[in-house]
């Protein structure tokens, strides 16, 4: 039976190449890089690989096979149920892939998997488009739209994954993918709310929609006496 190696002589194997940095709970940066947004919770990685570029990516998920390591993967880090990191295994963090590329002619976004929604407005605006994101401006593009993607422009527009065009993705065995409707389109149903299993997805290509750079809204709150007579005006 082949013993697991060290977490160390594991590293050793694949720092040469690697762009990011990895950061073990002695390391000083290592306690702001495990946090994520919901503050109750807490725990602790064996180990953070701070990705700069899908090679990173690869390296980071073949060694998370060779030391056997539960693999968390963290994007914005906004999920509740604090998915994006784990006890004990390895988290691969995407908040330094920040790659963001407008083509306001085809109206299309291709966003790296650790650009929040704030990030992404920001780039999409300078041409007055959008696409449906989260409410919160600092979550992350990839879990948000992954899940779902409830957003302020959902009702015109439709959800962030209804305007998902393809993702990149690397799977277990290390293969990086494209899918879309034309490649791999089962890999790419899947991956649209069908749970957190079928890789570790590294961009995301949207449509995007003429909105702003001016943009009226807020909430409309009616005294309830008065919601027979909004439901008439509504309907």
């Amino acid at each position: 039976m082949t013993a697991t190696p060290s977490v160390k002589d594991a590293i050793v194997q694949v720092a040469g190449n690697f762009a990011g940095q990895f950061l073990a709970p002695s390391d000083a940066a290592y306690d702001e890089a495990r946090k994520v947004h919901n503050g109750l919770i807490d725990k602790s990685p064996a180990l953070i690989a701070q990705c700069r570029g899908v090679a990173d990516v690869v390296d980071a998920v073949a060694l998370a096979k060779t030391l056997a390591m539960e693999v968390a993967v963290r994007g914005g880090g906004h999920n509740v149920a604090g998915r994006a990191t784990v006890d004990g295994g390895l988290m691969i963090d995407l908040t330094h892939m920040k790659g963001i590329h407008v083509d306001p002619i085809a109206r299309v976004a291709r966003v790296q998997g650790g650009v929040t929604w704030a990030e992404l407005n920001r780039e999409t605006q300078l041409h007055g488009l959008a696409v449906t994101g989260g409410v919160v401006s600092s979550t992350g593009i990839a879990g948000l739209t992954l899940g779902g993607g409830l957003g302020w422009l959902m009702g015109k527009y439709g959800l962030a994954l209804d305007n998902l065009r393809s993702v990149e993705l690397v799977t277990a065995a290390g293969k990086v993918l494209r899918a879309s409707t034309n490649e791999e389109p089962d890999l790419f149903w899947a991956v649209r709310g069908g749970g957190g299993n079928f890789g570790v997805v590294t961009a995301l290509e949207f449509d995007l929609h003429s909105v702003g750079p001016v943009v009226t809204g807020g909430l409309v709150a009616h005294p309830f006496d008065h919601a027979r007579d909004v439901l008439k005006f509504l309907s």
